[in-house]
């Protein structure tokens, strides 16, 4: 958790751009060009625009997931480019929440064990306290009468808000949301978009959440427009 008195701003993008290797080895178009953006601690932010527009390739540079081709991603100041392997993993295990619009439950697994899963992801034993935490959380969600049931026997916005409560259960400081509406109906989808909202506030995680639907970004506090690779604060409609 980020306590405030850092120097730096908790996320910066300096210029940052990214494009893939073209097939036969052609020159790519860049999907992301000259990115620079500052986030604080606690912020909420909106990634808004059509898909193919570079949303999901944004989070994985500042999640880890991949690096940039320009420019430099910034957390409490470290530039993740210069982070190893074995460090990247630590900071996508102990500083990223990740919730996709696909949940990626384990079916063989409860809710409960589901949410556990990135606790056994280090060195040695399971943190203590990590049980009750997921707990804890399951309840706060409306879950707690239902740790024991599989992903099978749980309704869509159901196991979304499991992958919420496993995105949260190390504590990270970035929560990175990817379309978490996309496969849910309007009833389930302004639900968890409250709930985002609400975890956001109670559990001091900075929330980032990519999504091409308007009503969304209307509820965080910062929409953003990615448009033709380029991020620009949201138009008025």
């Amino acid at each position: 958790m980020d306590d405030g008195s850092s120097p730096f701003p908790l996320l910066a993008l300096d210029a940052v751009g990214k494009r893939f290797d073209a097939p036969g080895g052609g020159e790519a178009p860049w999907v992301l060009i000259d990115v620079t953006l500052s986030v604080a601690a606690g912020e909420t932010l909106a990634l808004i625009g059509p898909s193919g527009s570079g949303k999901s390739t944004l989070l994985n540079l500042i999640g880890g997931l991949d690096r940039p081709t320009s420019g430099r991603v910034l957390v409490g100041g470290r530039d993740l480019a210069q982070l190893d392997e074995r460090a990247l993993a630590a900071y996508r295990r102990t500083e990223i929440g990740f919730v996709f619009q696909l949940h990626h439950l384990l079916p063989q697994c409860t809710a409960l064990e589901n949410v556990l899963v990135p606790t056994l992801a280090g060195a040695g034993a399971r943190p203590e306290g990590a049980e009750a935490r997921a707990r804890r959380l399951l309840e706060r969600v409306g879950l707690g009468g239902r740790l024991d049931h599989r992903p099978g026997q749980l309704s869509g916005g159901e196991r979304q808000r499991v992958a919420v409560v496993r995105a949260l259960i190390n504590g990270p400081r970035l929560l990175l949301a990817d379309e978490p509406t996309g496969a849910l109906d309007r009833a389930a989808a302004d639900g968890l978009v409250r709930l985002l909202v609400d975890l956001n506030r109670e559990e001091r995680v900075t929330l980032i959440v990519a999504t091409h639907a308007p009503e969304v970004a209307a509820r965080l506090a910062r929409p953003l427009e990615l448009r033709d690779g380029r991020l620009t604060p949201l138009r008025p409609a």
